[in-house]
């Protein structure tokens, strides 16, 4: 289980996070949503040691990850897919995957990590030649989900998975998202898309200016007014 108790993050005299306080068990789909500016991306960020924190906890397996270098969380089990997908465009799928395997300990474990991102996005397979910058949008998040799951960690973290995609698109990320926790993941995921993001999450946080406001399974922020007016459309 991923508990992240207290959590403060400040840029220059900015409160980013105030004090959040969260779980994600073990197995199961949980989601943060929020408006711009909320803290969602920076909940993951410093979970994944990417910014400085200035006060709380974060344990995951019961093991300590603040204060570990980015490559230190990710040993640990802990993977993250940024906003904004982050590939490398003139690298080709394969070798954008292959650089996703870095942590791994031997080539047997990167050739088996290609195989499951392979196995989970046919598409990819049929395009690894390919140079990333040419791929669709759908394809790009594709790569990334996959190139985060090189390293086969037990907890992956997605930023805005669906960001900037056709609707069709976002319903098939979607898809691979249920997909991949049904495999076994535990999932965390940071999305906009409020409707989407309820649908299949086990449990949910509303995050607004930096401070946990609402919290319930999916189904019940699905069906509360607040949620609804605020994030759903009324």
């Amino acid at each position: 289980m991923l508990k992240v108790k207290d959590l403060s993050v400040s840029y220059g005299g900015i409160r980013a996070l105030r004090g959040i306080s969260l779980e994600v068990p073990e197995g199961k789909i949980v989601t943060l949503i929020g408006a711009n500016g909320a803290g969602k991306s920076s909940t993951l960020r410093a979970i994944a040691g990417l910014v400085k924190t200035s006060g709380g906890t974060v344990t995951w397996d019961e093991k300590h990850l603040l204060g570990l270098p980015p490559e230190d969380v990710l040993a640990r089990g802990v993977a993250l897919c940024p906003e904004g997908r982050r590939i490398f465009p003139h690298l080709t799928v394969l070798e954008n995957l292959q650089l996703g395997g870095y942590g791994c300990k031997n080539k047997a474990e990167v050739e088996a990590g290609v195989e499951r991102a392979f196995d989970l996005f046919p598409r990819l397979k049929e395009r690894s030649w390919q140079k990333g910058g040419t791929l669709s949008g759908g394809e790009q998040q594709m790569l990334a989900v996959g190139r985060a799951l090189m390293s086969d960690p037990q907890l992956i973290m997605l930023d805005e998975p669906s960001m900037g995609l056709a609707p069709i698109l976002v319903e098939e990320v979607f898809h691979i998202i249920a997909q991949i926790n049904a495999e076994g993941k535990t999932v965390l995921l940071v999305e906009q898309n409020a409707f989407a993001a309820l649908r299949i999450a086990d449990y949910a946080y509303v995050l607004e200016v930096g401070e946990i406001t609402l919290e319930g399974t999916g189904r019940e922020l699905l069906d509360d007014p607040r949620v609804v007016e605020a994030y759903l459309g009324g």
